[in-house]
């Protein structure tokens, strides 16, 4: 059985980069993340929890989303996510970068014929 761990918004705020008050923010507009809370009450982001709030963070951040843009975003992607099967690490990759690394390697096998 495999051991998942589990992390203080204190952890995760110090591990992304992110301020606690900012996740506590992102909590309220994304419903997907929605950390356990503890004996005490405090949260524990689990390892998908991070996966999500890294996902967020770069399409607020890198990608210029908005909030209610990433939302929609998001939800395609977990959907996408459970539909294949897949962790939503593999499916978060920008498609028009995934469409160009596919057509590179069609165009590589094209040039070895």
């Amino acid at each position: 059985m495999v051991e998942e761990h589990f992390y203080t918004i204190t952890q995760v705020a110090r591990m992304l980069r992110i301020k606690p008050h900012v996740l506590r923010y992102w909590e309220k507009e994304f419903s997907w993340l929605r950390p356990r809370k503890n004996s005490a009450g405090r949260r524990i982001y689990s390892e998908h929890d991070i996966e999500l709030i890294t996902l967020i963070a770069r399409l607020l951040h890198k990608e210029g989303y908005s909030i209610a843009g990433a939302r929609r975003r998001v939800g395609k992607l977990l959907a996408l996510s459970n539909q294949l099967q897949l962790p939503l690490s593999e499916v978060q990759t920008n498609p028009l970068e995934r469409f160009k690394q596919e057509l590179e390697e069609i165009l590589k096998m094209l040039e070895r014929k």
